[in-house]
C-alpha cells in the first residue's frame, strides 16, 4: 500500500487565458521542482551525472526484463484468477514501452532539464499510453505501472547515493502518469470554466495532496506498527513512498469523480485495480478502511460546508465498496 509542496497565494490562482488543463499541469509539475536540492558542487556535479546517466544507459535493457521477471512473479497467477483475457497482456509491448519511457527521464536528467519539464512534455503521452492499456480492462494497467515501478527500483539502487533523490524526482514524474488518472483529471478540468467551484476546489486541495497523503500515512504508520506488506514494514522507506503514492492516487481518483460528475473512475478502474493488486502485495482491506477514514477527515478540514459537498458522496461511496460486508478481514 501504501513528497510536500504547497502552493498558496498568487502560485495558485490561474492566470487569465490559461486553460484549466495546462494550469493543473502546471501546478502539479511544480511540486518537483520546489523539491529539488540546488546547492551541488556545479563541476562535480556534471562529471557525476556524466556517469550516471551512462550507468542508466547501460543497464536499462536488463533492468525492463528483470522487471517484468518480479511483476510476473507477484501478480502473474492473478491473470487466471481474475480471469484477465492474456492477450492484453503483452510483455513485450510492455516492455518496450518501459524502455522508451526512461530513456526520455534519464535524458531529462542527463540534460539537467527539471523534472517540471519533463512532466510537461511527457505527460500527455503517458497519459496515452495508461489509456490504451486501460481501455479494454483497467487491470491491464496494474501490470504495466508494477514494470515501470520495478524497473525506476532497479535503476536507482545501481547509482550513487548522491544522485538517488536526484533521479528519483523524474522517476516519480513517470509514476505518477501511471499510477494516477492524471492526465484524464486535466482533460475533465478542460471542460469547466474558470469560475466553475468543482475546479476552484480540485485547484486548492491539488498543490497540498502529497502533504495530505503523508500525514495519512505516518498516522496509519502510528496505527500499524508491526504490520508488515510484501516489501516490508510500513515504515519501510520503499513502502513509505508506495504509501504516499497510493494515497495521492486515490486523491486523483476523487478528483476525476468531481470533475466527471461521475463514479465511473472509481468503478470500473480504481476499484478492479484493488481488487487485483493489494491481496498480492499483502495488504489488508482494513488498511484501506482506515486510509479511507482519515482522508475523509484530511479533505474535509481542509474545506468550507459547501466545498465538501462536493467530495462527501464519493468517499461515501469509496467507504462502501470497500467496506466489511464486502472485504471481512481483520488482524
Amino acid at each position: 500500500m501504501f513528497n510536500t509542496v504547497s502552493v498558496s497565494g498568487s502560485q495558485g490562482e490561474r492566470k487569465p487565458g490559461v486553460s484549466p488543463v495546462i494550469h493543473l499541469a502546471k501546478m502539479w509539475a511544480k511540486k518537483y521542482v520546489q523539491r529539488l536540492d540546488r546547492a551541488d558542487d556545479i563541476n562535480e556535479g556534471v562529471n557525476i551525472r556524466e556517469s550516471t546517466t551512462k550507468k542508466m544507459h547501460n543497464l536499462l535493457r536488463q533492468a525492463s526484463i528483470d522487471a517484468w521477471s518480479q511483476t510476473e512473479k507477484l501478480i502473474g497467477r492473478e491473470v487466471h484468477r481474475h480471469e484477465i483475457d492474456r492477450t492484453l497482456i503483452d510483455p513485450w509491448q510492455i516492455s518496450q514501452d518501459s524502455f522508451a519511457i526512461y530513456n526520455k527521464a534519464i535524458e531529462s536528467y542527463a540534460q539537467k532539464l527539471p523534472p517540471e519539464n519533463l512532466a510537461r512534455t511527457i505527460g500527455r503521452y503517458l497519459g496515452k499510453i495508461r489509456s490504451n492499456y486501460t481501455e479494454t480492462d483497467a487491470r491491464v494497467i496494474g501490470f504495466v505501472s508494477m514494470q515501470i515501478h520495478y524497473t525506476g527500483q532497479i535503476l536507482l539502487k545501481q547509482i550513487p547515493n548522491s544522485e538517488q533523490q536526484i533521479v528519483n524526482s523524474y522517476f516519480k514524474v513517470v509514476d505518477d502518469f501511471l499510477y494516477m488518472p492524471l492526465q484524464r483529471a486535466y482533460e475533465a478540468s478542460a471542460k469547466h470554466d474558470a469560475s466553475s467551484p468543482t475546479l476552484q476546489v480540485v485547484q486548492q486541495l491539488l498543490p497540498i495532496s502529497s502533504d495530505i497523503a503523508r500525514s495519512i500515512c505516518e498516522r496509519v504508520i502510528m496505527l500499524y506498527p508491526r504490520y508488515h506488506t510484501h516489501s516490508g514494514l510500513l515504515s519501510n522507506p520503499v513502502v513509505k513512498i508506495a504509501s504516499i503514492r497510493d494515497v495521492e492516487m486515490f486523491q486523483v481518483y476523487l478528483w476525476v469523480c468531481v470533475l466527471e460528475d461521475s463514479i465511473g473512475s472509481i468503478q470500473h478502474e480504481l476499484f478492479p485495480l484493488c481488487v487485483m493488486l493489494y491481496p498480492a502485495l499483502r495488504v489488508q482491506w482494513e488498511l484501506i478502511r482506515t486510509m479511507i477514514h482519515l482522508l475523509r477527515q484530511e479533505v474535509g478540514a481542509r474545506l468550507g460546508d459547501r466545498e465538501k459537498t462536493l467530495f462527501k458522496p464519493y468517499l461515501e461511496i469509496l467507504w462502501e465498496m470497500f467496506s466489511p460486508d464486502i472485504f471481512p478481514d481483520s488482524f
